[in-house]
Protein backbone atom coordinates (compact mmCIF):
# COMPACT_ATOMS: atom_id res chain seq x y z
CA UNK A 1 0.00 0.00 0.00
CA UNK A 2 1.08 3.54 -0.68
CA UNK A 3 2.18 5.68 2.26
CA UNK A 4 1.12 9.30 2.30
CA UNK A 5 3.71 12.08 2.41
CA UNK A 6 2.85 12.88 6.01
CA UNK A 7 3.29 9.27 7.10
CA UNK A 8 6.68 9.10 5.35
CA UNK A 9 7.74 12.42 6.89
CA UNK A 10 6.72 11.24 10.36
CA UNK A 11 8.82 8.12 9.95
CA UNK A 12 11.82 10.10 8.70
CA UNK A 13 11.61 12.68 11.49
CA UNK A 14 14.03 10.59 13.55
CA UNK A 15 16.63 10.27 10.78
CA UNK A 16 18.32 13.62 11.42
CA UNK A 17 22.08 13.51 11.97
CA UNK A 18 23.66 15.09 15.02
CA UNK A 19 27.18 16.47 15.17
CA UNK A 20 29.68 14.90 17.52
CA UNK A 21 30.40 16.94 20.60
CA UNK A 22 34.01 17.95 21.10
CA UNK A 23 35.90 18.11 24.37
CA UNK A 24 38.97 20.17 25.19
CA UNK A 25 42.17 18.28 25.96
CA UNK A 26 43.24 18.94 29.55
CA UNK A 27 46.91 18.76 28.64
CA UNK A 28 47.33 20.76 25.42
CA UNK A 29 43.93 22.46 25.01
CA UNK A 30 43.23 21.05 21.55
CA UNK A 31 39.69 20.04 20.64
CA UNK A 32 39.07 16.31 20.30
CA UNK A 33 36.07 13.93 20.25
CA UNK A 34 34.97 12.78 23.69
CA UNK A 35 36.41 9.52 25.06
CA UNK A 36 39.27 9.41 22.55
CA UNK A 37 43.02 9.91 22.68
CA UNK A 38 44.20 13.42 21.83
CA UNK A 39 45.86 13.38 18.39
CA UNK A 40 48.03 16.39 19.28
CA UNK A 41 49.68 15.25 22.51
CA UNK A 42 48.72 11.54 22.71
CA UNK A 43 47.21 11.65 26.20
CA UNK A 44 43.97 10.19 27.50
CA UNK A 45 42.69 10.92 31.01
CA UNK A 46 46.06 12.41 31.96
CA UNK A 47 48.08 9.35 30.93
CA UNK A 48 50.34 8.79 27.94
CA UNK A 49 48.39 6.59 25.55
CA UNK A 50 50.24 7.19 22.27
CA UNK A 51 53.89 8.13 21.73
CA UNK A 52 53.24 11.01 19.30
CA UNK A 53 56.91 12.01 18.98
CA UNK A 54 58.03 8.42 18.35
CA UNK A 55 55.25 7.93 15.81
CA UNK A 56 56.27 11.10 13.94
CA UNK A 57 59.93 10.02 13.93
CA UNK A 58 59.00 6.60 12.58
CA UNK A 59 56.89 8.18 9.83
CA UNK A 60 59.77 10.49 8.86
CA UNK A 61 62.19 7.54 8.76
CA UNK A 62 59.84 5.59 6.46
CA UNK A 63 59.51 8.62 4.19
CA UNK A 64 63.32 8.91 3.99
CA UNK A 65 63.68 5.23 3.11
CA UNK A 66 61.01 5.51 0.44
CA UNK A 67 62.70 8.55 -1.14
CA UNK A 68 66.07 6.77 -1.00
CA UNK A 69 64.62 3.67 -2.70
CA UNK A 70 62.94 5.82 -5.34
CA UNK A 71 66.19 7.65 -6.16
CA UNK A 72 68.04 4.42 -7.04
Amino acid sequence: MRHTRSHTANRRSHHALTSRSLAVCGNCGAKRPKHTVCQTCGKYKGRDAVDVIGRAAKKAQKRKEKEKAGAK
